[in-house]
């Protein structure tokens, strides 16, 4: 029963690759400007459905929106190109979602940046008087 989660981990890292390779060579971003990553997958016990996180870097909330629909356009086709290059007995039925996390994760660190920026200002004008 231990053998199941490494191979569904296996299997979620085989997808993620893949995906990735063929998002690229599609381009379903909406402008060079933008960059679609994928950032998880989650397959189902069974191997019959997927759930893949993607994240876009670059694009407002319309790039994003514009980047999942073309995902759900072509995502038979991505299914297709995935089964042919994997050879899985089963291909999982793909469903995409935008991941904020690390869009968050930036906001964060921005955020960080901007209170330790402000922190040394105060500190050189205390240093000045």
């Amino acid at each position: 029963m231990g053998a199941a989660p490494d191979r569904l981990t296996r299997v979620n890292e085989l997808i993620k690759r893949e995906l990735s390779e063929l998002i690229y060579r599609n381009s379903v971003s909406p402008s060079a400007s933008v960059l679609v990553s994928v950032t998880e997958v989650r397959t189902s016990v069974d191997l019959r459905n997927a759930t893949v996180s993607v994240s876009v870097f670059g694009g407002d909330n319309i790039a994003r929106r514009i980047v999942l629909e073309n995902l759900n356009s072509c995502r038979r086709d991505l299914q297709s190109a995935m089964a042919r290059s994997l050879g899985f007995k089963h291909t999982p039925v793909l469903t995409f979602r935008i991941d904020n996390r690390v869009a968050a994760g930036d906001r964060v660190l921005e955020l960080l940046a901007e209170m330790e920026h402000a922190a040394e200002q105060g500190r050189d004008e205390a240093d000045e008087a």
